[in-house]
């Protein structure tokens, strides 16, 4: 395999047998990192490569947006040939992930028990909709998780049918904690020569990500609801009107308010008693809504975000996703990265020693196939 840039997990092999969304985020993050990654896909292709539009020059962007950095082989497992192949990458793998149906990949011998077999020191991560237990059968889309897991009932206007979230936020968090997971088991497995299976699910991932509203339920007994863009537990919190439209306004403590007061001319507002304190501000929301809307509707939004900014107060215009790009590239943030002609989303992880790499643009199907195949059967 061609050399490439050190990272901080060069020399890292993943067999990445993953598709769609949840697995191949994951190893990218890791390829980013230096990690060899290298995909396998059916002779059809991952599912994404068909998921369009939009489209770049005819490949569908959601691919291209999570298959950086990645070598590709076509490998068909109930072809004993292709079988072998696929056998032979994962006895040299650091780093096998899957998102199979539990137990699709057993009638091959490349389930954990079957793999480990043969390469004790393997890192082997399973990805489900509903774990390997009763819920085994659930197909493990993110929309069916959103739904399942009670993020729909939160999302909505209060009087409203309830909304799926406008990204697939349960996928993207499972191949989070499906790479947390693996780095820790590769940490592991550098102290006692190890391996060991890191089993994620959608479902678990979604509670996990719930954080204050599955806390209120299993901590306080409390029946979250939809609210629209208000809080339950702070305010303001949430989307006012300007001038010219609508501007996220936060106070996150006592201090941002009496700031955001300030900015406002209102500065007898944080020592109302009505006011004075978050919980205090939360039970009288209503009553201080207007009176915060009356003195934001005299001005625009960019003039409320650059005084209000200034301030110390959170706050943001509702921008669409263009205007999010922007925004971070007027910050420096330098949030886009071209590799091999292709424009993707920078790493969001920053290493001062061992930056994240960005040496190959996401594979067409099979591009790396010859290669894969010689090297894996060179010996």
């Amino acid at each position: 395999m061609a050399e490439q840039q050190a990272g901080p997990l060069s020399g890292i092999l993943v067999a990445d047998f993953s598709r769609i969304l949840a697995g191949p985020y994951a190893t990218m993050l890791l390829a980013d990192l230096g990690a060899e990654v290298v995909k396998v896909e059916g002779p059809g292709g991952d599912d994404t490569r068909a998921w369009m539009p939009p489209v770049r020059e005819g490949t569908s962007t959601y691919y291209l947006g999570v298959n950086r950095n990645k070598r590709s082989v076509v490998l068909d497992l109930a072809d004993p040939d292709d079988l072998d192949v696929a056998r032979r990458l994962v006895r040299r793998a650091d780093v096998m992930i899957q998102n199979f149906r539990p137990g699709g990949l057993k009638r091959f011998g490349l389930d954990y028990d079957g793999v480990a077999a043969d390469n004790e020191r393997i890192v082997y991560a399973s990805i489900s909709g509903f774990g390997t237990g009763a819920g085994a059968d659930l197909p493990g889309y993110d929309l069916v998780v959103q739904a399942a897991s009670g993020l729909m009932s939160l999302t909505g206007e209060p009087d409203g049918p309830p909304y799926k979230a406008g990204v697939a936020v349960f996928d993207v968090m499972a191949g989070l904690h499906a790479a947390l997971g693996i780095l820790a088991a590769l940490h592991h497995r550098a102290h006692t020569g190890v391996g060991q299976h890191v089993e994620v699910n959608l479902l678990s991932s979604a509670l996990s990500g719930l954080v204050n509203h599955a806390s209120g339920h299993v901590a306080g007994g409390a029946a979250p609801f939809r609210m629209g863009n208000a809080h339950p537990s702070l305010f303001p919190y949430e989307p006012l009107p300007a001038a010219d439209g609508d501007l996220v306004v936060i106070a996150g403590n006592d201090g941002q308010f009496r700031k955001l007061c300030e900015v406002l001319g209102l500065p007898g507002l944080p020592d109302d008693p009505r006011f004075r304190r978050n919980p205090d501000r939360t039970a009288n929301r209503e009553v201080l809504r207007p009176m915060l809307v009356e003195r934001l509707v005299r001005r625009t939004r960019d003039e409320w975000f650059r005084d209000l900014r200034a301030a110390g107060v959170p706050c943001a215009p509702i921008n669409t996703v263009d205007g999010g790009v922007a925004l971070a590239r007027d910050l420096g943030l330098d949030p886009v990265v071209t590799v091999g002609g292709v424009p993707g989303v920078r790493n969001p992880i920053g290493l001062s020693a061992t930056p994240p790499r960005y040496d190959l643009p996401p594979p067409r199907l099979d591009e790396h196939g010859d290669k894969i195949r010689a090297w894996l059967t060179a010996d």
